[in-house]
């Protein structure tokens, strides 16, 4: 019976609550955010979603530090952007220390049409292995989806940003982590809605 037991807990699906402490995890390059969320920073790899206000009020800026230290690394793979609503500024990103030739923009084309293909690539760039933080831009994604978006994340070791409006909150997400990002005085504010291990509440972000 103990042997049957073991195999089992050595299944990749079982979680055990001390595997969350040996979770690897990217330093934020906010120490107040990394202090809340579970192991001190962005998970290494599987999904994550940024909810903001509006696309364009701040949620970008999360993200900037912790993609400039991974595209500066000299084992670095891709940064792949899937359907940003703006066109990613080269010389704002070089001046925040991102390494533009590991940057890769992915348009989509139509709205609906566009939404679809954005989804089906960001996935695809999740799964394929080579990239080591993807972000995508969607204003809408069922459950079942964002589970796949999740498994292709562990599968190719990729860590997963989807952002989506505000309102999105009030669904049901498989997501591991989920961020909520509105404007405030100095910089942005931050709801930890959802954070497997980690704090929940309000952080006040100063931003340069």
């Amino acid at each position: 019976m103990s042997r049957d037991l073991s195999r089992l807990l050595e299944h990749p699906a079982i979680w055990r609550g001390r595997s969350a402490a040996r979770t690897r995890t990217l330093p934020t390059g906010f120490p107040a955010l990394d202090e809340g969320l579970p192991g001190g920073g962005w998970p290494h790899s599987g999904l994550i979603e940024i909810l903001p206000t509006c696309f364009g009020a701040g949620e970008l800026s999360l993200l900037l530090p912790a993609l400039a230290t991974v595209t500066r690394r000299p084992e670095a793979r891709w940064c792949a952007w899937v359907a940003p609503p703006l066109q990613p500024f080269a010389p704002a990103l070089a001046g925040c220390g991102v390494a533009l030739e590991r940057v890769l923009v992915v348009q989509a084309k139509g709205k609906d049409a566009g939404e679809k293909s954005a989804l089906w690539a960001f996935e695809q760039t999740l799964r394929c292995g080579v990239c080591d933080i993807a972000l995508a831009w969607l204003r809408s994604a069922l459950p079942r989806q964002i589970r796949r978006l999740h498994l292709a994340a562990e599968r190719g070791a990729t860590l997963g940003v989807l952002f989506r409006p505000r309102q999105a909150a009030r669904d049901s997400s498989p997501a591991a982590l989920r961020v909520a990002v509105e404007p405030a005085a100095r910089g942005v504010r931050v709801t930890l809605l959802k954070s497997r291990g980690g704090a929940r509440g309000i952080i006040e972000l100063s931003l340069r």
